[in-house]
């Protein structure tokens, strides 16, 4: 029996792979371009949904886009899995994999997800762990085409703290090609394994502590919560990561048509003023819808 086609992190798939799951995509959120997107390929297909964090975009999204590709869905929150009792995730990997034809795994720690796919004989997808979120960087880079055209030429600064989607900002940026400014507190930053890994494969990954700089003359800025689940909040963190607040200063130092980008919840007045998100420039709304597109190709690729 071949292996499952697990969706785990971008680093782990080529790029033409990658460039097929943004394809099909656009494909299936334009079906008059691509009329064999309307149809229903998932159709007697089970997605298994494990959430041991909360979740409004990823739930909403995976679910809607697998029933509208024909499949259906089963939700397990911690409270409903018997991995919140101790079950370890090997033998729930096992049994779902007897029940349903993928499984998306949102979790905490790395090492689950990972242990969840060595178990499972059906695709995993990483809905999103402490370390990556390669499911939001589909949509974000979707969104970005939409925008923007060519993902090779664009420009993206990225501006607070480094954490899981700066993590596979990182990873796509060294399959697609495009140049990617971090600018981050010292000890916010990147670990330097990654930024090691991404330079030695020829990514154009910068890592800088001044906002300004790293935004100067980009195409697209982005930012995400300075506080995400399971960070402990504190008044030097907030104090830390000020600096980088992406207001209409820092917008100003981008280019003039340049977009703004956050994967949400957004906190204004913190990571992102209100006259940003809620500004001309600000594609936020358009990027949330693109999950649903995003994550219909990554369906259909697993399931293939």
């Amino acid at each position: 029996m071949s292996s499952p086609r697990h969706f785990l992190d971008l680093d782990l798939l080529q790029t033409d792979e990658l460039r097929r799951i943004l394809d099909m995509g656009h494909g299936y959120k334009h079906p008059a371009v691509a009329p064999e997107a309307g149809a229903r390929p998932l159709a007697g297909k089970t997605l298994a949904m494990v959430f041991e964090k909360p979740s409004t975009r990823t739930r909403v999204s995976f679910e809607l886009a697998m029933r509208q590709l024909g499949g259906d869905v089963v939700v397990l929150s911690a409270a409903d899995s018997q991995m919140g009792r101790g079950e370890p995730v090997a033998d729930t990997a096992r049994v779902l994999s007897r029940y349903v034809d993928a499984i998306m795994m949102r979790t905490t720690e790395k090492a689950k997800l990972d242990e969840m796919a060595a178990y499972a004989s059906v695709p995993v997808i990483n809905g999103l762990t402490d370390l990556s979120h390669p499911c939001q960087i589909m949509a974000d880079l979707m969104t970005l085409e939409e925008y923007k055209g060519g993902l090779a030429s664009q420009v993206v600064a990225w501006s607070g703290d480094s954490n899981n989607v700066a993590t596979s900002w990182i990873h796509a940026a060294v399959r697609f090609g495009f140049e990617l400014r971090v600018a981050s507190p010292e000890t916010l930053q990147p670990a330097d394994k990654l930024v090691e890994w991404a330079r030695g494969a020829g990514g154009r990954v910068s890592v800088v502590n001044d906002p300004q700089a790293a935004v100067r003359g980009a195409d697209c800025v982005v930012t995400d919560t300075w506080v995400s689940m399971g960070v402990e909040a504190s008044v030097n963190r907030h104090n830390m990561l000020a600096p980088y607040r992406v207001d209409e200063r820092l917008m100003a130092e981008a280019k003039p048509d340049a977009i703004f980008m956050h994967c949400l919840p957004a906190k204004r007045g913190e990571e992102v003023s209100a006259g940003v998100i809620d500004g001309p420039q600000s594609v936020v709304w358009d990027e949330a819808e693109n999950r649903l597109h995003a994550q219909k190709g990554i369906l259909a690729w697993c399931l293939a």
